[in-house]
C-alpha cells in the first residue's frame, strides 16, 4: 500500500510503498475512505517537542481518519466487514505511537471506532474526530458555554469554524477574531454577531468565554486582557507552544486561563449528528492522497481556508 512517512523534525514528508498492515488482537483493519490534514501534523513537522509524542519514526501521520471496516482481528464484536467508522485519536494514538490515517489501510484498536450516521459522509466524519471532537470540547465543555453568554472565538479556521456553529448552537452570542478578512462572510453567515482582526476589539463586550484555536501567544495574552472579570479563557491552538502573558489582569480580574486537548467519543457522536442534520457544515478542501504532502506546505503557510480532507 502506499502511504506517508513522517521521519524527523525539519524534515518534509515521504511517500513509501510498504506491506498491508495486518489487525492484531482487539484490532480492526480500515479502508481509510478520508483522512483530514491538522496543524498538529505541521506542528510535528517543524517543532521537537512533538517527538515526546512520537515513541518510534518513521510513523504515518494522520489522527482524523474514516473509513471501512476491512478485517477484524480476534476478540473484536460489535463491528464486522463494511462498517463506516471513524477512529477517535484520544484513544487510539493514531499519527503519533501508531501509524495513522496517511495511508490506504490503517489499524485501529476496536474500542477507539465510532460509527458514522448513514446520511454523513466521509469527508465531514474524518474532520469530527479532531477538528469537530476538540472544538466541541473546548466550547461545552471547558468553556461551559450556555445560552445567553457572550463568546470570543479566535480563529476561524477548521476548528474555529465548528466551534463558532456549536455556540451558536448552544444559544450564546458569538464574536469572532479572524485576521484574513476574505472569510468574515462565511464567519457571518455562520452566526458570528460581530467579525473583527483582533479579539481586542472586543474589550467593551464583556465577554464570558473566549475560546483561542489560534495559539500563536499574542492571541491567548490579548484574550486575556479581553475576556470580562471573572471571565474564562481556553486555549486550544497550538501555533506556538510557548508564549509570555500579563498575569496583572489574570489575578486582578480573577480571570480563568484553561487548556483543552481534543475532547471524548461524545463530543464525536455529538458533531457527527449535527453535521448529519445540516446544522455544521464546516468549509473543506478535498485533495487526493499524491496532495497530502502539499497540503501540509499549505497548511505551514497559512493559505488554507477551512479543512483540508484527503479522499481515497
Amino acid at each position: 500500500m502506499r502511504a506517508w512517512h513522517f521521519t524527523a523534525t525539519h524534515e518534509p514528508l515521504v511517500m513509501v510503498h510498504k506491506p498491508d498492515p495486518q489487525p492484531g488482537a482487539g484490532e480492526v483493519l480500515l479502508d481509510v475512505r478520508a483522512a483530514g490534514l491538522c496543524h498538529s501534523d505541521v506542528g510535528m513537522l517543524e517543532d521537537p517537542k512533538w517527538m515526546a509524542q512520537i515513541p518510534a519514526v518513521p510513523v504515518v501521520p494522520g489522527h482524523e481518519i474514516a473509513g471501512v471496516v476491512a478485517a477484524v482481528g480476534a476478540g473484536v464484536q460489535g463491528f464486522a466487514l463494511g462498517d463506516r467508522v471513524v477512529v477517535n485519536p484520544m484513544t487510539s494514538g493514531s499519527g503519533f505511537r501508531r501509524d495513522g490515517g496517511f495511508a490506504e489501510r490503517a489499524i485501529s484498536p476496536a474500542a477507539s471506532l465510532i460509527r458514522v450516521p448513514d446520511a454523513l459522509s466521509f469527508p465531514l466524519a474524518a474532520i469530527a474526530t479532531d477538528a469537530g471532537m476538540t472544538s466541541h470540547g473546548a466550547v461545552i465543555g471547558s468553556g461551559r458555554v450556555k445560552a445567553g453568554d457572550k463568546v470570543g472565538i479566535i480563529g476561524f479556521g477548521g476548528l474555529g469554524q465548528i466551534g463558532t456553529r456549536v455556540a451558536v448552537l448552544a444559544g450564546a452570542e458569538v464574536y469572532v477574531a479572524e485576521i484574513n478578512e476574505s472569510v468574515w462572510p462565511l464567519a457571518q453567515a455562520a452566526g458570528a454577531v460581530r467579525v473583527a482582526r483582533d479579539i481586542a476589539e472586543f474589550a467593551d463586550c464583556a465577554l464570558d468565554v473566549i475560546i483561542d484555536f489560534a495559539g500563536f501567544g499574542t492571541t491567548t495574552a490579548a484574550a486575556l486582557e479581553t475576556v470580562r472579570r471573572g471571565g474564562r479563557v481556553v486555549l486550544v491552538g497550538m501555533g506556538r507552544l510557548e508564549t509570555t502573558i500579563n498575569t496583572y489582569p489574570l489575578i486582578t480580574g480573577r480571570r480563568e486561563l484553561v487548556g483543552n486537548a481534543g475532547g471524548d467519543a461524545n463530543d464525536i457522536e455529538s458533531v457527527m449528528r449535527l453535521m448529519a442534520a445540516g446544522q455544521i457544515t464546516p468549509a473543506i478542501e478535498e485533495i487526493t492522497f499524491e496532495q497530502i504532502g502539499d497540503g501540509i506546505d499549505r497548511l505551514q503557510r497559512g493559505v488554507v481556508q477551512g479543512r483540508l480532507v484527503t479522499v481515497f
